[in-house]
């Protein structure tokens, strides 16, 4: 196996780099639902951020970032659990890391529940229960923990980015908490 420069390793595309390669190929991202939950495994509330994405609306995501070249999934996990819910959050990463979803995000809406209008990108998507203290970070301007069940109200829903609502279904499905 070749040596990596640690140059090539640590940095990222320049913006009019990164939109060619963006129209070119997939992109690989994570997707997390931050969650807490009972001594017994139980979800009892979904973390849902609320952030101004590109079209600087105010609307409420998930935890979500792409893989950078060289990054471990685990690592990049953390970093943008980190990087949104503050140092303290103390999430619990997976074991394993096969996802409970796998997101198919295209430029075109309505192919998938997913759409993100600048590229199309295919996102691993985990349940990270979280123990500590949450504090918006960067771009977050805050952090909203609602019961499964208010997290599923259609009017919450309808508040979520780029298909994001669809990620809490179909978490909370995998979990057992709806059917």
């Amino acid at each position: 196996m070749s040596e990596i420069a640690s140059d090539d390793i640590n940095t990222w595309f320049a913006p009019d780099e990164l939109a060619r390669i963006r129209r070119r190929l997939p992109i690989v991202y994570v997707d997390a639902v931050p969650v807490r939950v009972d001594a017994d495994g139980t979800i009892q509330q979904v973390a849902l951020l609320l952030r101004t994405p590109r079209d600087e609306t105010i609307q409420r995501s998930l935890v979500s970032g792409r893989v950078m070249y060289h990054e471990r999934l685990r690592d990049a996990l953390s970093r943008h659990l980190d990087k949104d819910l503050g140092p303290m959050a103390l999430p619990r990463l997976p074991v394993t890391l096969v996802p409970f979803t796998v997101a198919e995000y295209f430029p075109t809406p309505g192919i998938t529940p997913y759409h993100d209008p600048r590229q199309h990108a295919v996102s691993l998507a985990y349940i990270v229960p979280v123990d500590g203290d949450c504090a918006p970070q960067q771009d977050v301007l805050d952090i909203t923990w609602l019961s499964p069940e208010e997290a599923l109200n259609p009017g919450i829903q309808a508040e979520m980015v780029d298909g994001h609502g669809a990620l809490v279904r179909q978490a909370l499905s995998h979990a057992g908490r709806i059917v």
